[in-house]
This record gives structure tokens, sequence and C-alpha cells, in this order.
């Protein structure tokens, strides 16, 4: 049966976490669906660990429209959401009900997700949900400020920031997110939103008070070149998928393959 909203909510009442990873293509996301994901997010990291990019800024809403339809076409458990990219709702709310509008239509994905809280993040949240699009909210650590933290810090360290960070995550709620990304920020920070929040958080790098845990499936894989401190790879697949290709261009080299 389809993972729903109202699925991950029950999930939390239940203390039942969730996962999610991160899907880009085809291949990916079905084999993600088919292990059990609970939730795939076509996140705009793939335009760093898709497209080459150094950050997730230069993504347009375009090319994560062509991911996002790939993505969907895999999928038939999993709850599937897409972040909106870079400029593509921070202009006005009318801006962002247009570009997850699009999303939703033209890819299928159920919820999307943008970046920042309050007040005009807050706004933007309960514009769209007004007009019946889901929305994931995500705070502390936000990729598309990379340039506003200086580097992918640390954030919530101190406390001016943590309770910012607090507050953030209650306006998002109350606007109507439904669940919201906690980003390397302290893990007690982590689980007092995570307390005082009714909607399910879910946690990078924010330790194991939160109500679901996500990471890059690249880092989860082994695929990254660099990966941050507080991912996991579960497996090295740089080092198999690269062991095969030397040995595949070997045997071709040395007339071994075919027989």
């Amino acid at each position: 049966m389809a993972v729903t909203i109202d699925q991950l909510r029950k999930w939390k009442e239940q203390g039942r976490p969730i996962s999610v990873l991160t899907a880009w293509d085809f291949p990916f996301a079905t084999l993600l669906d088919q292990a059990g994901v609970d939730v795939l997010l076509i996140g705009d990291s793939l335009a760093m660990v898709a497209l080459g990019y150094s950050t997730t800024l230069p993504l347009t809403l375009e090319e994560m429209l062509y991911h996002a339809q790939a993505v969907t076409r895999g999928v038939n458990h999993a709850l599937v959401i897409c972040d909106l990219p870079f400029l593509s709702y921070q202009e006005s709310p009318q801006q962002a009900l247009r570009s997850a509008g699009t999303l939703l239509q033209q890819a299928g994905v159920a919820a999307v997700k943008l970046e920042g809280g309050y007040p005009d993040m807050a706004t933007t949240v309960h514009y769209l949900v007004e007009r019946g699009i889901p929305v994931m909210g995500h705070v502390g650590l936000t990729p598309q400020s990379v340039h506003q933290f200086s580097g992918y810090r640390r954030q919530g360290t101190s406390d001016a920031d943590a309770d910012r960070i607090l507050q953030e995550a209650i306006a998002l709620e109350a606007a109507g997110a439904f669940a919201i990304v906690l980003e390397h920020i302290p893990a007690p920070l982590a689980a007092k939103i995570t307390q005082t929040l009714a909607i399910p958080t879910i946690g990078i790098g924010a330790g194991a008070g939160c109500d679901g845990q996500v990471l890059v499936t690249a880092d989860m894989l082994g695929l990254s070149a660099w990966q941050p401190p507080f991912a996991k790879a579960y497996t090295n697949l740089q080092e198999s998928i690269t062991g095969a290709v030397k040995q595949f261009c070997d045997e071709v080299h040395n007339h071994q393959f075919p027989q």
C-alpha cells in the first residue's frame, strides 16, 4: 500500500521511525521503492550528485521537473516529495504556487519541500497549503543559503540561533507544513523540536531524537567523492563499479570478452 501524509503522522504518534532517501532517476527510484523506503525525496542535492555542480544553486525548475518525472515513473509504494529549487519560490507565494503546481501536475509528486522558516516562508507555506499543495519544511542548515552561512556549517549552536530555529519550526507547523527536515543541528535541539511539534521531524545530521532519518542516497551507497561527517556509507559502490568497469576493459582489450 502506498505511503500517505496521514501515515507519516500516525507513525509519529506510534513512535515508528520514518526512512527517507533521495532519488534522481528511474533506476534508483525503482530500487529504493522496491527495498521499502518510506519516503523518496527528489532533493536538489541532485545538482551535485547527478549533474556535477558544486552547490544546489544552479539547479533550475525545468531540470528538477525532468528528474521528478523520471523518479515518479519508478515508484509504487513510497511517498514522493520534491524540493523547490533555488529562486523558484522565494520571490512570492504566487511564484511558489506556480512552481509547486508544475511539479504536482506534470511530474505527479505528492508534495513539495522548501527551505527556511518565518516569517516569509511560513506565509508561503500557508499560501500553498490553503490551495491544496502539501508542504514539507526545512530548517537548520539550508543548503540554498550556503553562501550566507559561509559553507555547510552546523547551525543552532548558540542559544539565540537554537531559539530561532525552534521558532521557525513552530511557525512552519502553524502554517500547515505536514513535516519538517532538521539538518545539521545539535541533537538536543532536534529532540526538543521533535517533542514540541505534532508533525513528524526528519533528521539529517540532527541526532537520533527525530521522528525519521534522511540521507542523500549517493552518500549512503558510497558513490560520493565527498560526504558530510554525519552521513553513513552502507556500501562502497564507487569501488565496486570502478572495479567492474576495469575488469570489462581489461577483458575487451585482451580478447577475453566476448568468449
